[in-house]
């Protein structure tokens, strides 16, 4: 049965000392909600200026995993991709090496579940407790605290990092074991490729037939075709901002994870495939670094117009 967090009550936080890996697009915003919320925190990052930017705010910086871990009770990272996950927690210098017993170790990356399973063994042989929680909601989320977070692993840990998780985000629900989040996760990213690439297709069509996208979007808001994606993304591509809020080489990444599990499990994915190729493609050709909505791109050079107000 799925538990989802009740935000009718104010939790008064539990002072855990949270350790923060991982301060990207996502990760720098999370961990500023996290010390506005009053948590003590320890951060780490590949490269310094992120770490000095929050330094300047309050929180403490460290040389290396382990040495969070040393320094926590609470662990997060929030990296790009699962080697990266498995270097920072299993690494010689990693958050398992510098863990104590009763250490929580929280995973908001999105990675493969099979190695969300297999970390979360190797953490339960030192005493320490792993919860996979990707997150869904982009850099808008992240800043405003409004993210989703699916989580696995153990319950009684879920409970006592309710209120870390409500920081950070507001739809938070429980979904299973360990790997569950991360499952739940790939089912978003696949839902939303496919969103974003629906809607690409529909704004390129109402610009080459001479109809304002525009008013095509505002109108279709106001019906059953209606989405968040539709709302943000449409209006991304409107105002043609490819900023990112989410990187095309990471869509890209997550639905190579949807399509490893697909295989893994007997799960036929064909419209996820073929957006896979969209996307590798447009990293193939140096636009990995723009938002996943510059997919819309794609849409604009096979009918070869631009989705623009008239």
């Amino acid at each position: 049965m799925l538990k989802q967090a009740d935000h009718r009550y104010e939790r008064r936080p539990r002072m855990e000392r949270i350790g923060f890996i991982g301060l990207g697009v996502m990760g720098k915003p999370m961990a500023r909600n996290l010390m506005k919320a009053g948590y003590p925190l320890v951060v780490y990052n590949r490269s310094r200026p992120p770490m000095e930017e929050l330094a300047a705010e309050g929180a403490e910086t460290a040389n290396s995993p382990r040495e969070v871990a040393e320094r926590s009770t609470v662990v997060i990272t929030m990296l790009p991709d699962t080697p990266d996950v498995e270097q920072v927690l299993a690494g010689p210098d990693g958050v398992f090496a510098g863990g104590r017993p009763g250490l929580i170790v929280i995973d908001m990356s999105t990675i493969d579940p099979v190695t969300a399973r297999r970390l979360a063994a190797q953490a339960a042989a030192r005493g320490i407790t792993m919860l996979d929680a990707p997150v869904s909601g982009g850099e808008i989320g992240a800043i405003q605290g409004t993210l989703s977070i699916m989580v696995g692993g153990d319950a009684a840990a879920f409970e006592r990092c309710l209120p870390i998780f409500q920081a950070m985000g507001r739809n938070i629900v429980h979904m299973g074991g360990p790997g569950a989040g991360q499952v739940t996760k790939a089912a978003n990213q696949v839902v939303v490729a496919l969103t974003i690439a629906a809607v690409s297709e529909a704004l390129a069509l109402a610009a080459k037939a001479g109809v304002d996208p525009a008013k095509v979007r505002a109108a279709l808001l106001g019906g059953f075709a209606s989405s968040r994606v539709l709302e943000v993304h449409g209006q991304r591509i409107l105002e043609r901002n490819f900023r990112p809020g989410f990187r095309i080489r990471l869509h890209h990444k997550d639905l190579r994870i949807a399509l490893g599990l697909g295989r893994a499990v007997g799960a036929s994915l064909p419209l996820t495939a073929l957006i896979h190729e969209w996307l590798g493609a447009l990293v193939a050709r140096g636009q990995g670094e723009l938002d996943h909505s510059a997919l819309v791109t794609l849409f604009e050079e096979w009918a070869q117009t631009e989705v623009r107000p008239s």
